[in-house]
């Protein structure tokens, strides 16, 4: 099929390289001339498992090209998908003015029948209003379909290319058609492809991310109750996760959830209720929760040390939202570090991938503050304490000598849960994490 991704953002460029991959001729459409420039030399400016080795195959094949001419690619184009930004405002409100521009000017350009597909997260009523902004400017026939992506980060070629499930929205027989023999080579195994209306599509979306978020933060919930009552969470976790009713995964207890779909989708669904006169009370609690466990691991720190924070050293391991990516945003990391930076205190800090998305993420002024280091156990030396944000695999077997040898004092606050406690007993280390009991080293605290 011949196919044009508009966005070559995260879901775009995962799309349109496994696409391409399943043997479809794909046209990406950026309006980004740095990052055209990029993708023209073959280079992946995200970090994603396994979509360097499709992406540079699908060029080499000559089944993906690059272009900022969007009238070139709607005209050699089949189906248009809509990968576009949705960023939240300050009400939580979804913009959605990418999306609408493109559909205009889609409008102006089509000439014959096309599928657009809504591949963004967007509000319930969008393809109503993607529909519109295109009818008013053409009589030319045309479908709009509501696909939303389930894909997570650090797996999303796997996710793409191995859906669970793949969701349809389209009251039209013919889109829908269409769209099954795009998505049959990924479900050759059995999973469902389901076809719904336009709007049950778009709320399926975020009552997914809505329920995994409020998942994670009930379990958050039970580890700072573990800790106030002397359970052990990661007990509890086993203890729940085995009935099938509630499943083993997003049970994780630790410093709350961030990345580009969770934050987002929770606060642009909580506005969609208000906005239709009703109070969504657990996605408000879900959100005052994830922002408050953000901040936990700090105040684990200033009741650990009687608040006195300023001109101590803390090392951080970890700075992206989870391990296997180098996106940072809502990253609980951000939070703590511009907290310690407050409180006077200094970082050193590593990410295996963070290196360029961190500093960019936190501006200037915050980031002239942070100690950069180039591996982990750089960031060790000579630190009050280590604070672990991110759960990494390179952080799950350290050199616990390391923590003796460089640090001023072996004391860990780890908001991922990544350590036996066990272990950190025989180790003599000075243990904090999330809905589990301290271990306590035999050691004193050295003064800043």
């Amino acid at each position: 099929m011949k196919i044009a991704v508009i966005g070559t953002g995260y879901v775009g460029l995962v799309t349109g390289t496994c696409f391409a991959d399943s043997g479809n001729n794909v046209i990406c459409v950026d309006n980004n001339p740095q990052k055209l420039a990029v993708l023209r030399e073959g280079g992946v400016p995200i970090y994603e498992p396994g979509l360097e080795t499709l992406f540079k195959r699908a060029i080499r094949e000559k089944r993906m090209s690059f272009t900022d001419d969007l009238a070139a690619a709607v005209e050699a184009s089949d189906i248009l998908f809509l990968c576009l930004p949705t960023p939240p405002g300050a009400d939580g409100q979804a913009d959605l003015s990418s999306v609408l521009n493109v559909s205009a000017q889609i409008g102006d350009l089509i000439k014959e029948y096309k599928v657009i597909v809504n591949k963004s997260t967007v509000p319930v009523g969008t393809a109503d209003r993607v529909r519109k902004a295109i009818k008013d400017r053409t009589d030319v026939p045309f479908d709009v379909v509501s696909n939303p992506e389930f894909l997570r980060e650090g797996a999303a070629v796997n996710d793409f290319q191995k859906p669970e499930r793949v969701v349809v929205g389209t009251s039209s027989e013919k889109a829908a058609e269409i769209m099954r023999e795009l998505y049959e080579p990924f479900v050759r195994s059995g999973n469902p492809i389901i076809v719904m209306d336009e709007r049950s599509s778009e709320m399926t979306k975020y009552a997914a991310n809505g329920f995994l978020a409020t998942k994670i933060t009930f379990m958050n919930e039970v580890a700072n109750l573990c800790e106030r009552v002397g359970a052990d969470v990661d007990s509890v976790r086993r203890g729940i996760g085995t009935d099938s009713r509630i499943g083993k995964r997003f049970l994780f207890a630790g410093i709350g959830f961030g990345g580009s779909c969770f934050p987002k989708d929770v606060q642009a669904l909580y506005y969609t209720a208000r906005e239709n006169d009703y109070d969504f009370q657990i996605l408000g609690a879900v959100q005052d929760v994830n922002d408050a466990q953000k901040l936990s691991i700090v105040e684990k720190i200033k009741k650990y040390y009687n608040g006195d924070i300023e001109g101590r050293t803390f090392g951080i391991w970890g700075l992206t939202f989870k391990p296997e990516t180098d996106d940072v945003r809502e990253a609980p990391s951000i939070y703590i570090i511009q907290a310690l930076i407050a409180l006077g205190a200094k970082v050193k800090a590593y990410d295996p991938e963070a290196r360029e998305t961190f500093p960019a993420a936190v501006g200037k002024e915050i980031s002239s503050q942070i100690n950069y280091v180039q591996d982990q156990t750089e960031a060790l030396r000579d630190v009050d304490a280590l604070i672990i944000c991110t759960e990494w695999n390179e952080f799950r077997r350290p050199d616990f000598e390391n923590f003796h040898k460089l640090m001023k004092a072996p004391i860990i606050f780890d908001g991922r849960n990544l350590y036996d406690l066990d272990r950190m007993d025989e180790q003599n280390i000075t243990y904090f994490s999330v809905g589990r009991r301290t271990v306590h080293a035999n050691r004193k605290v050295v003064d800043a």
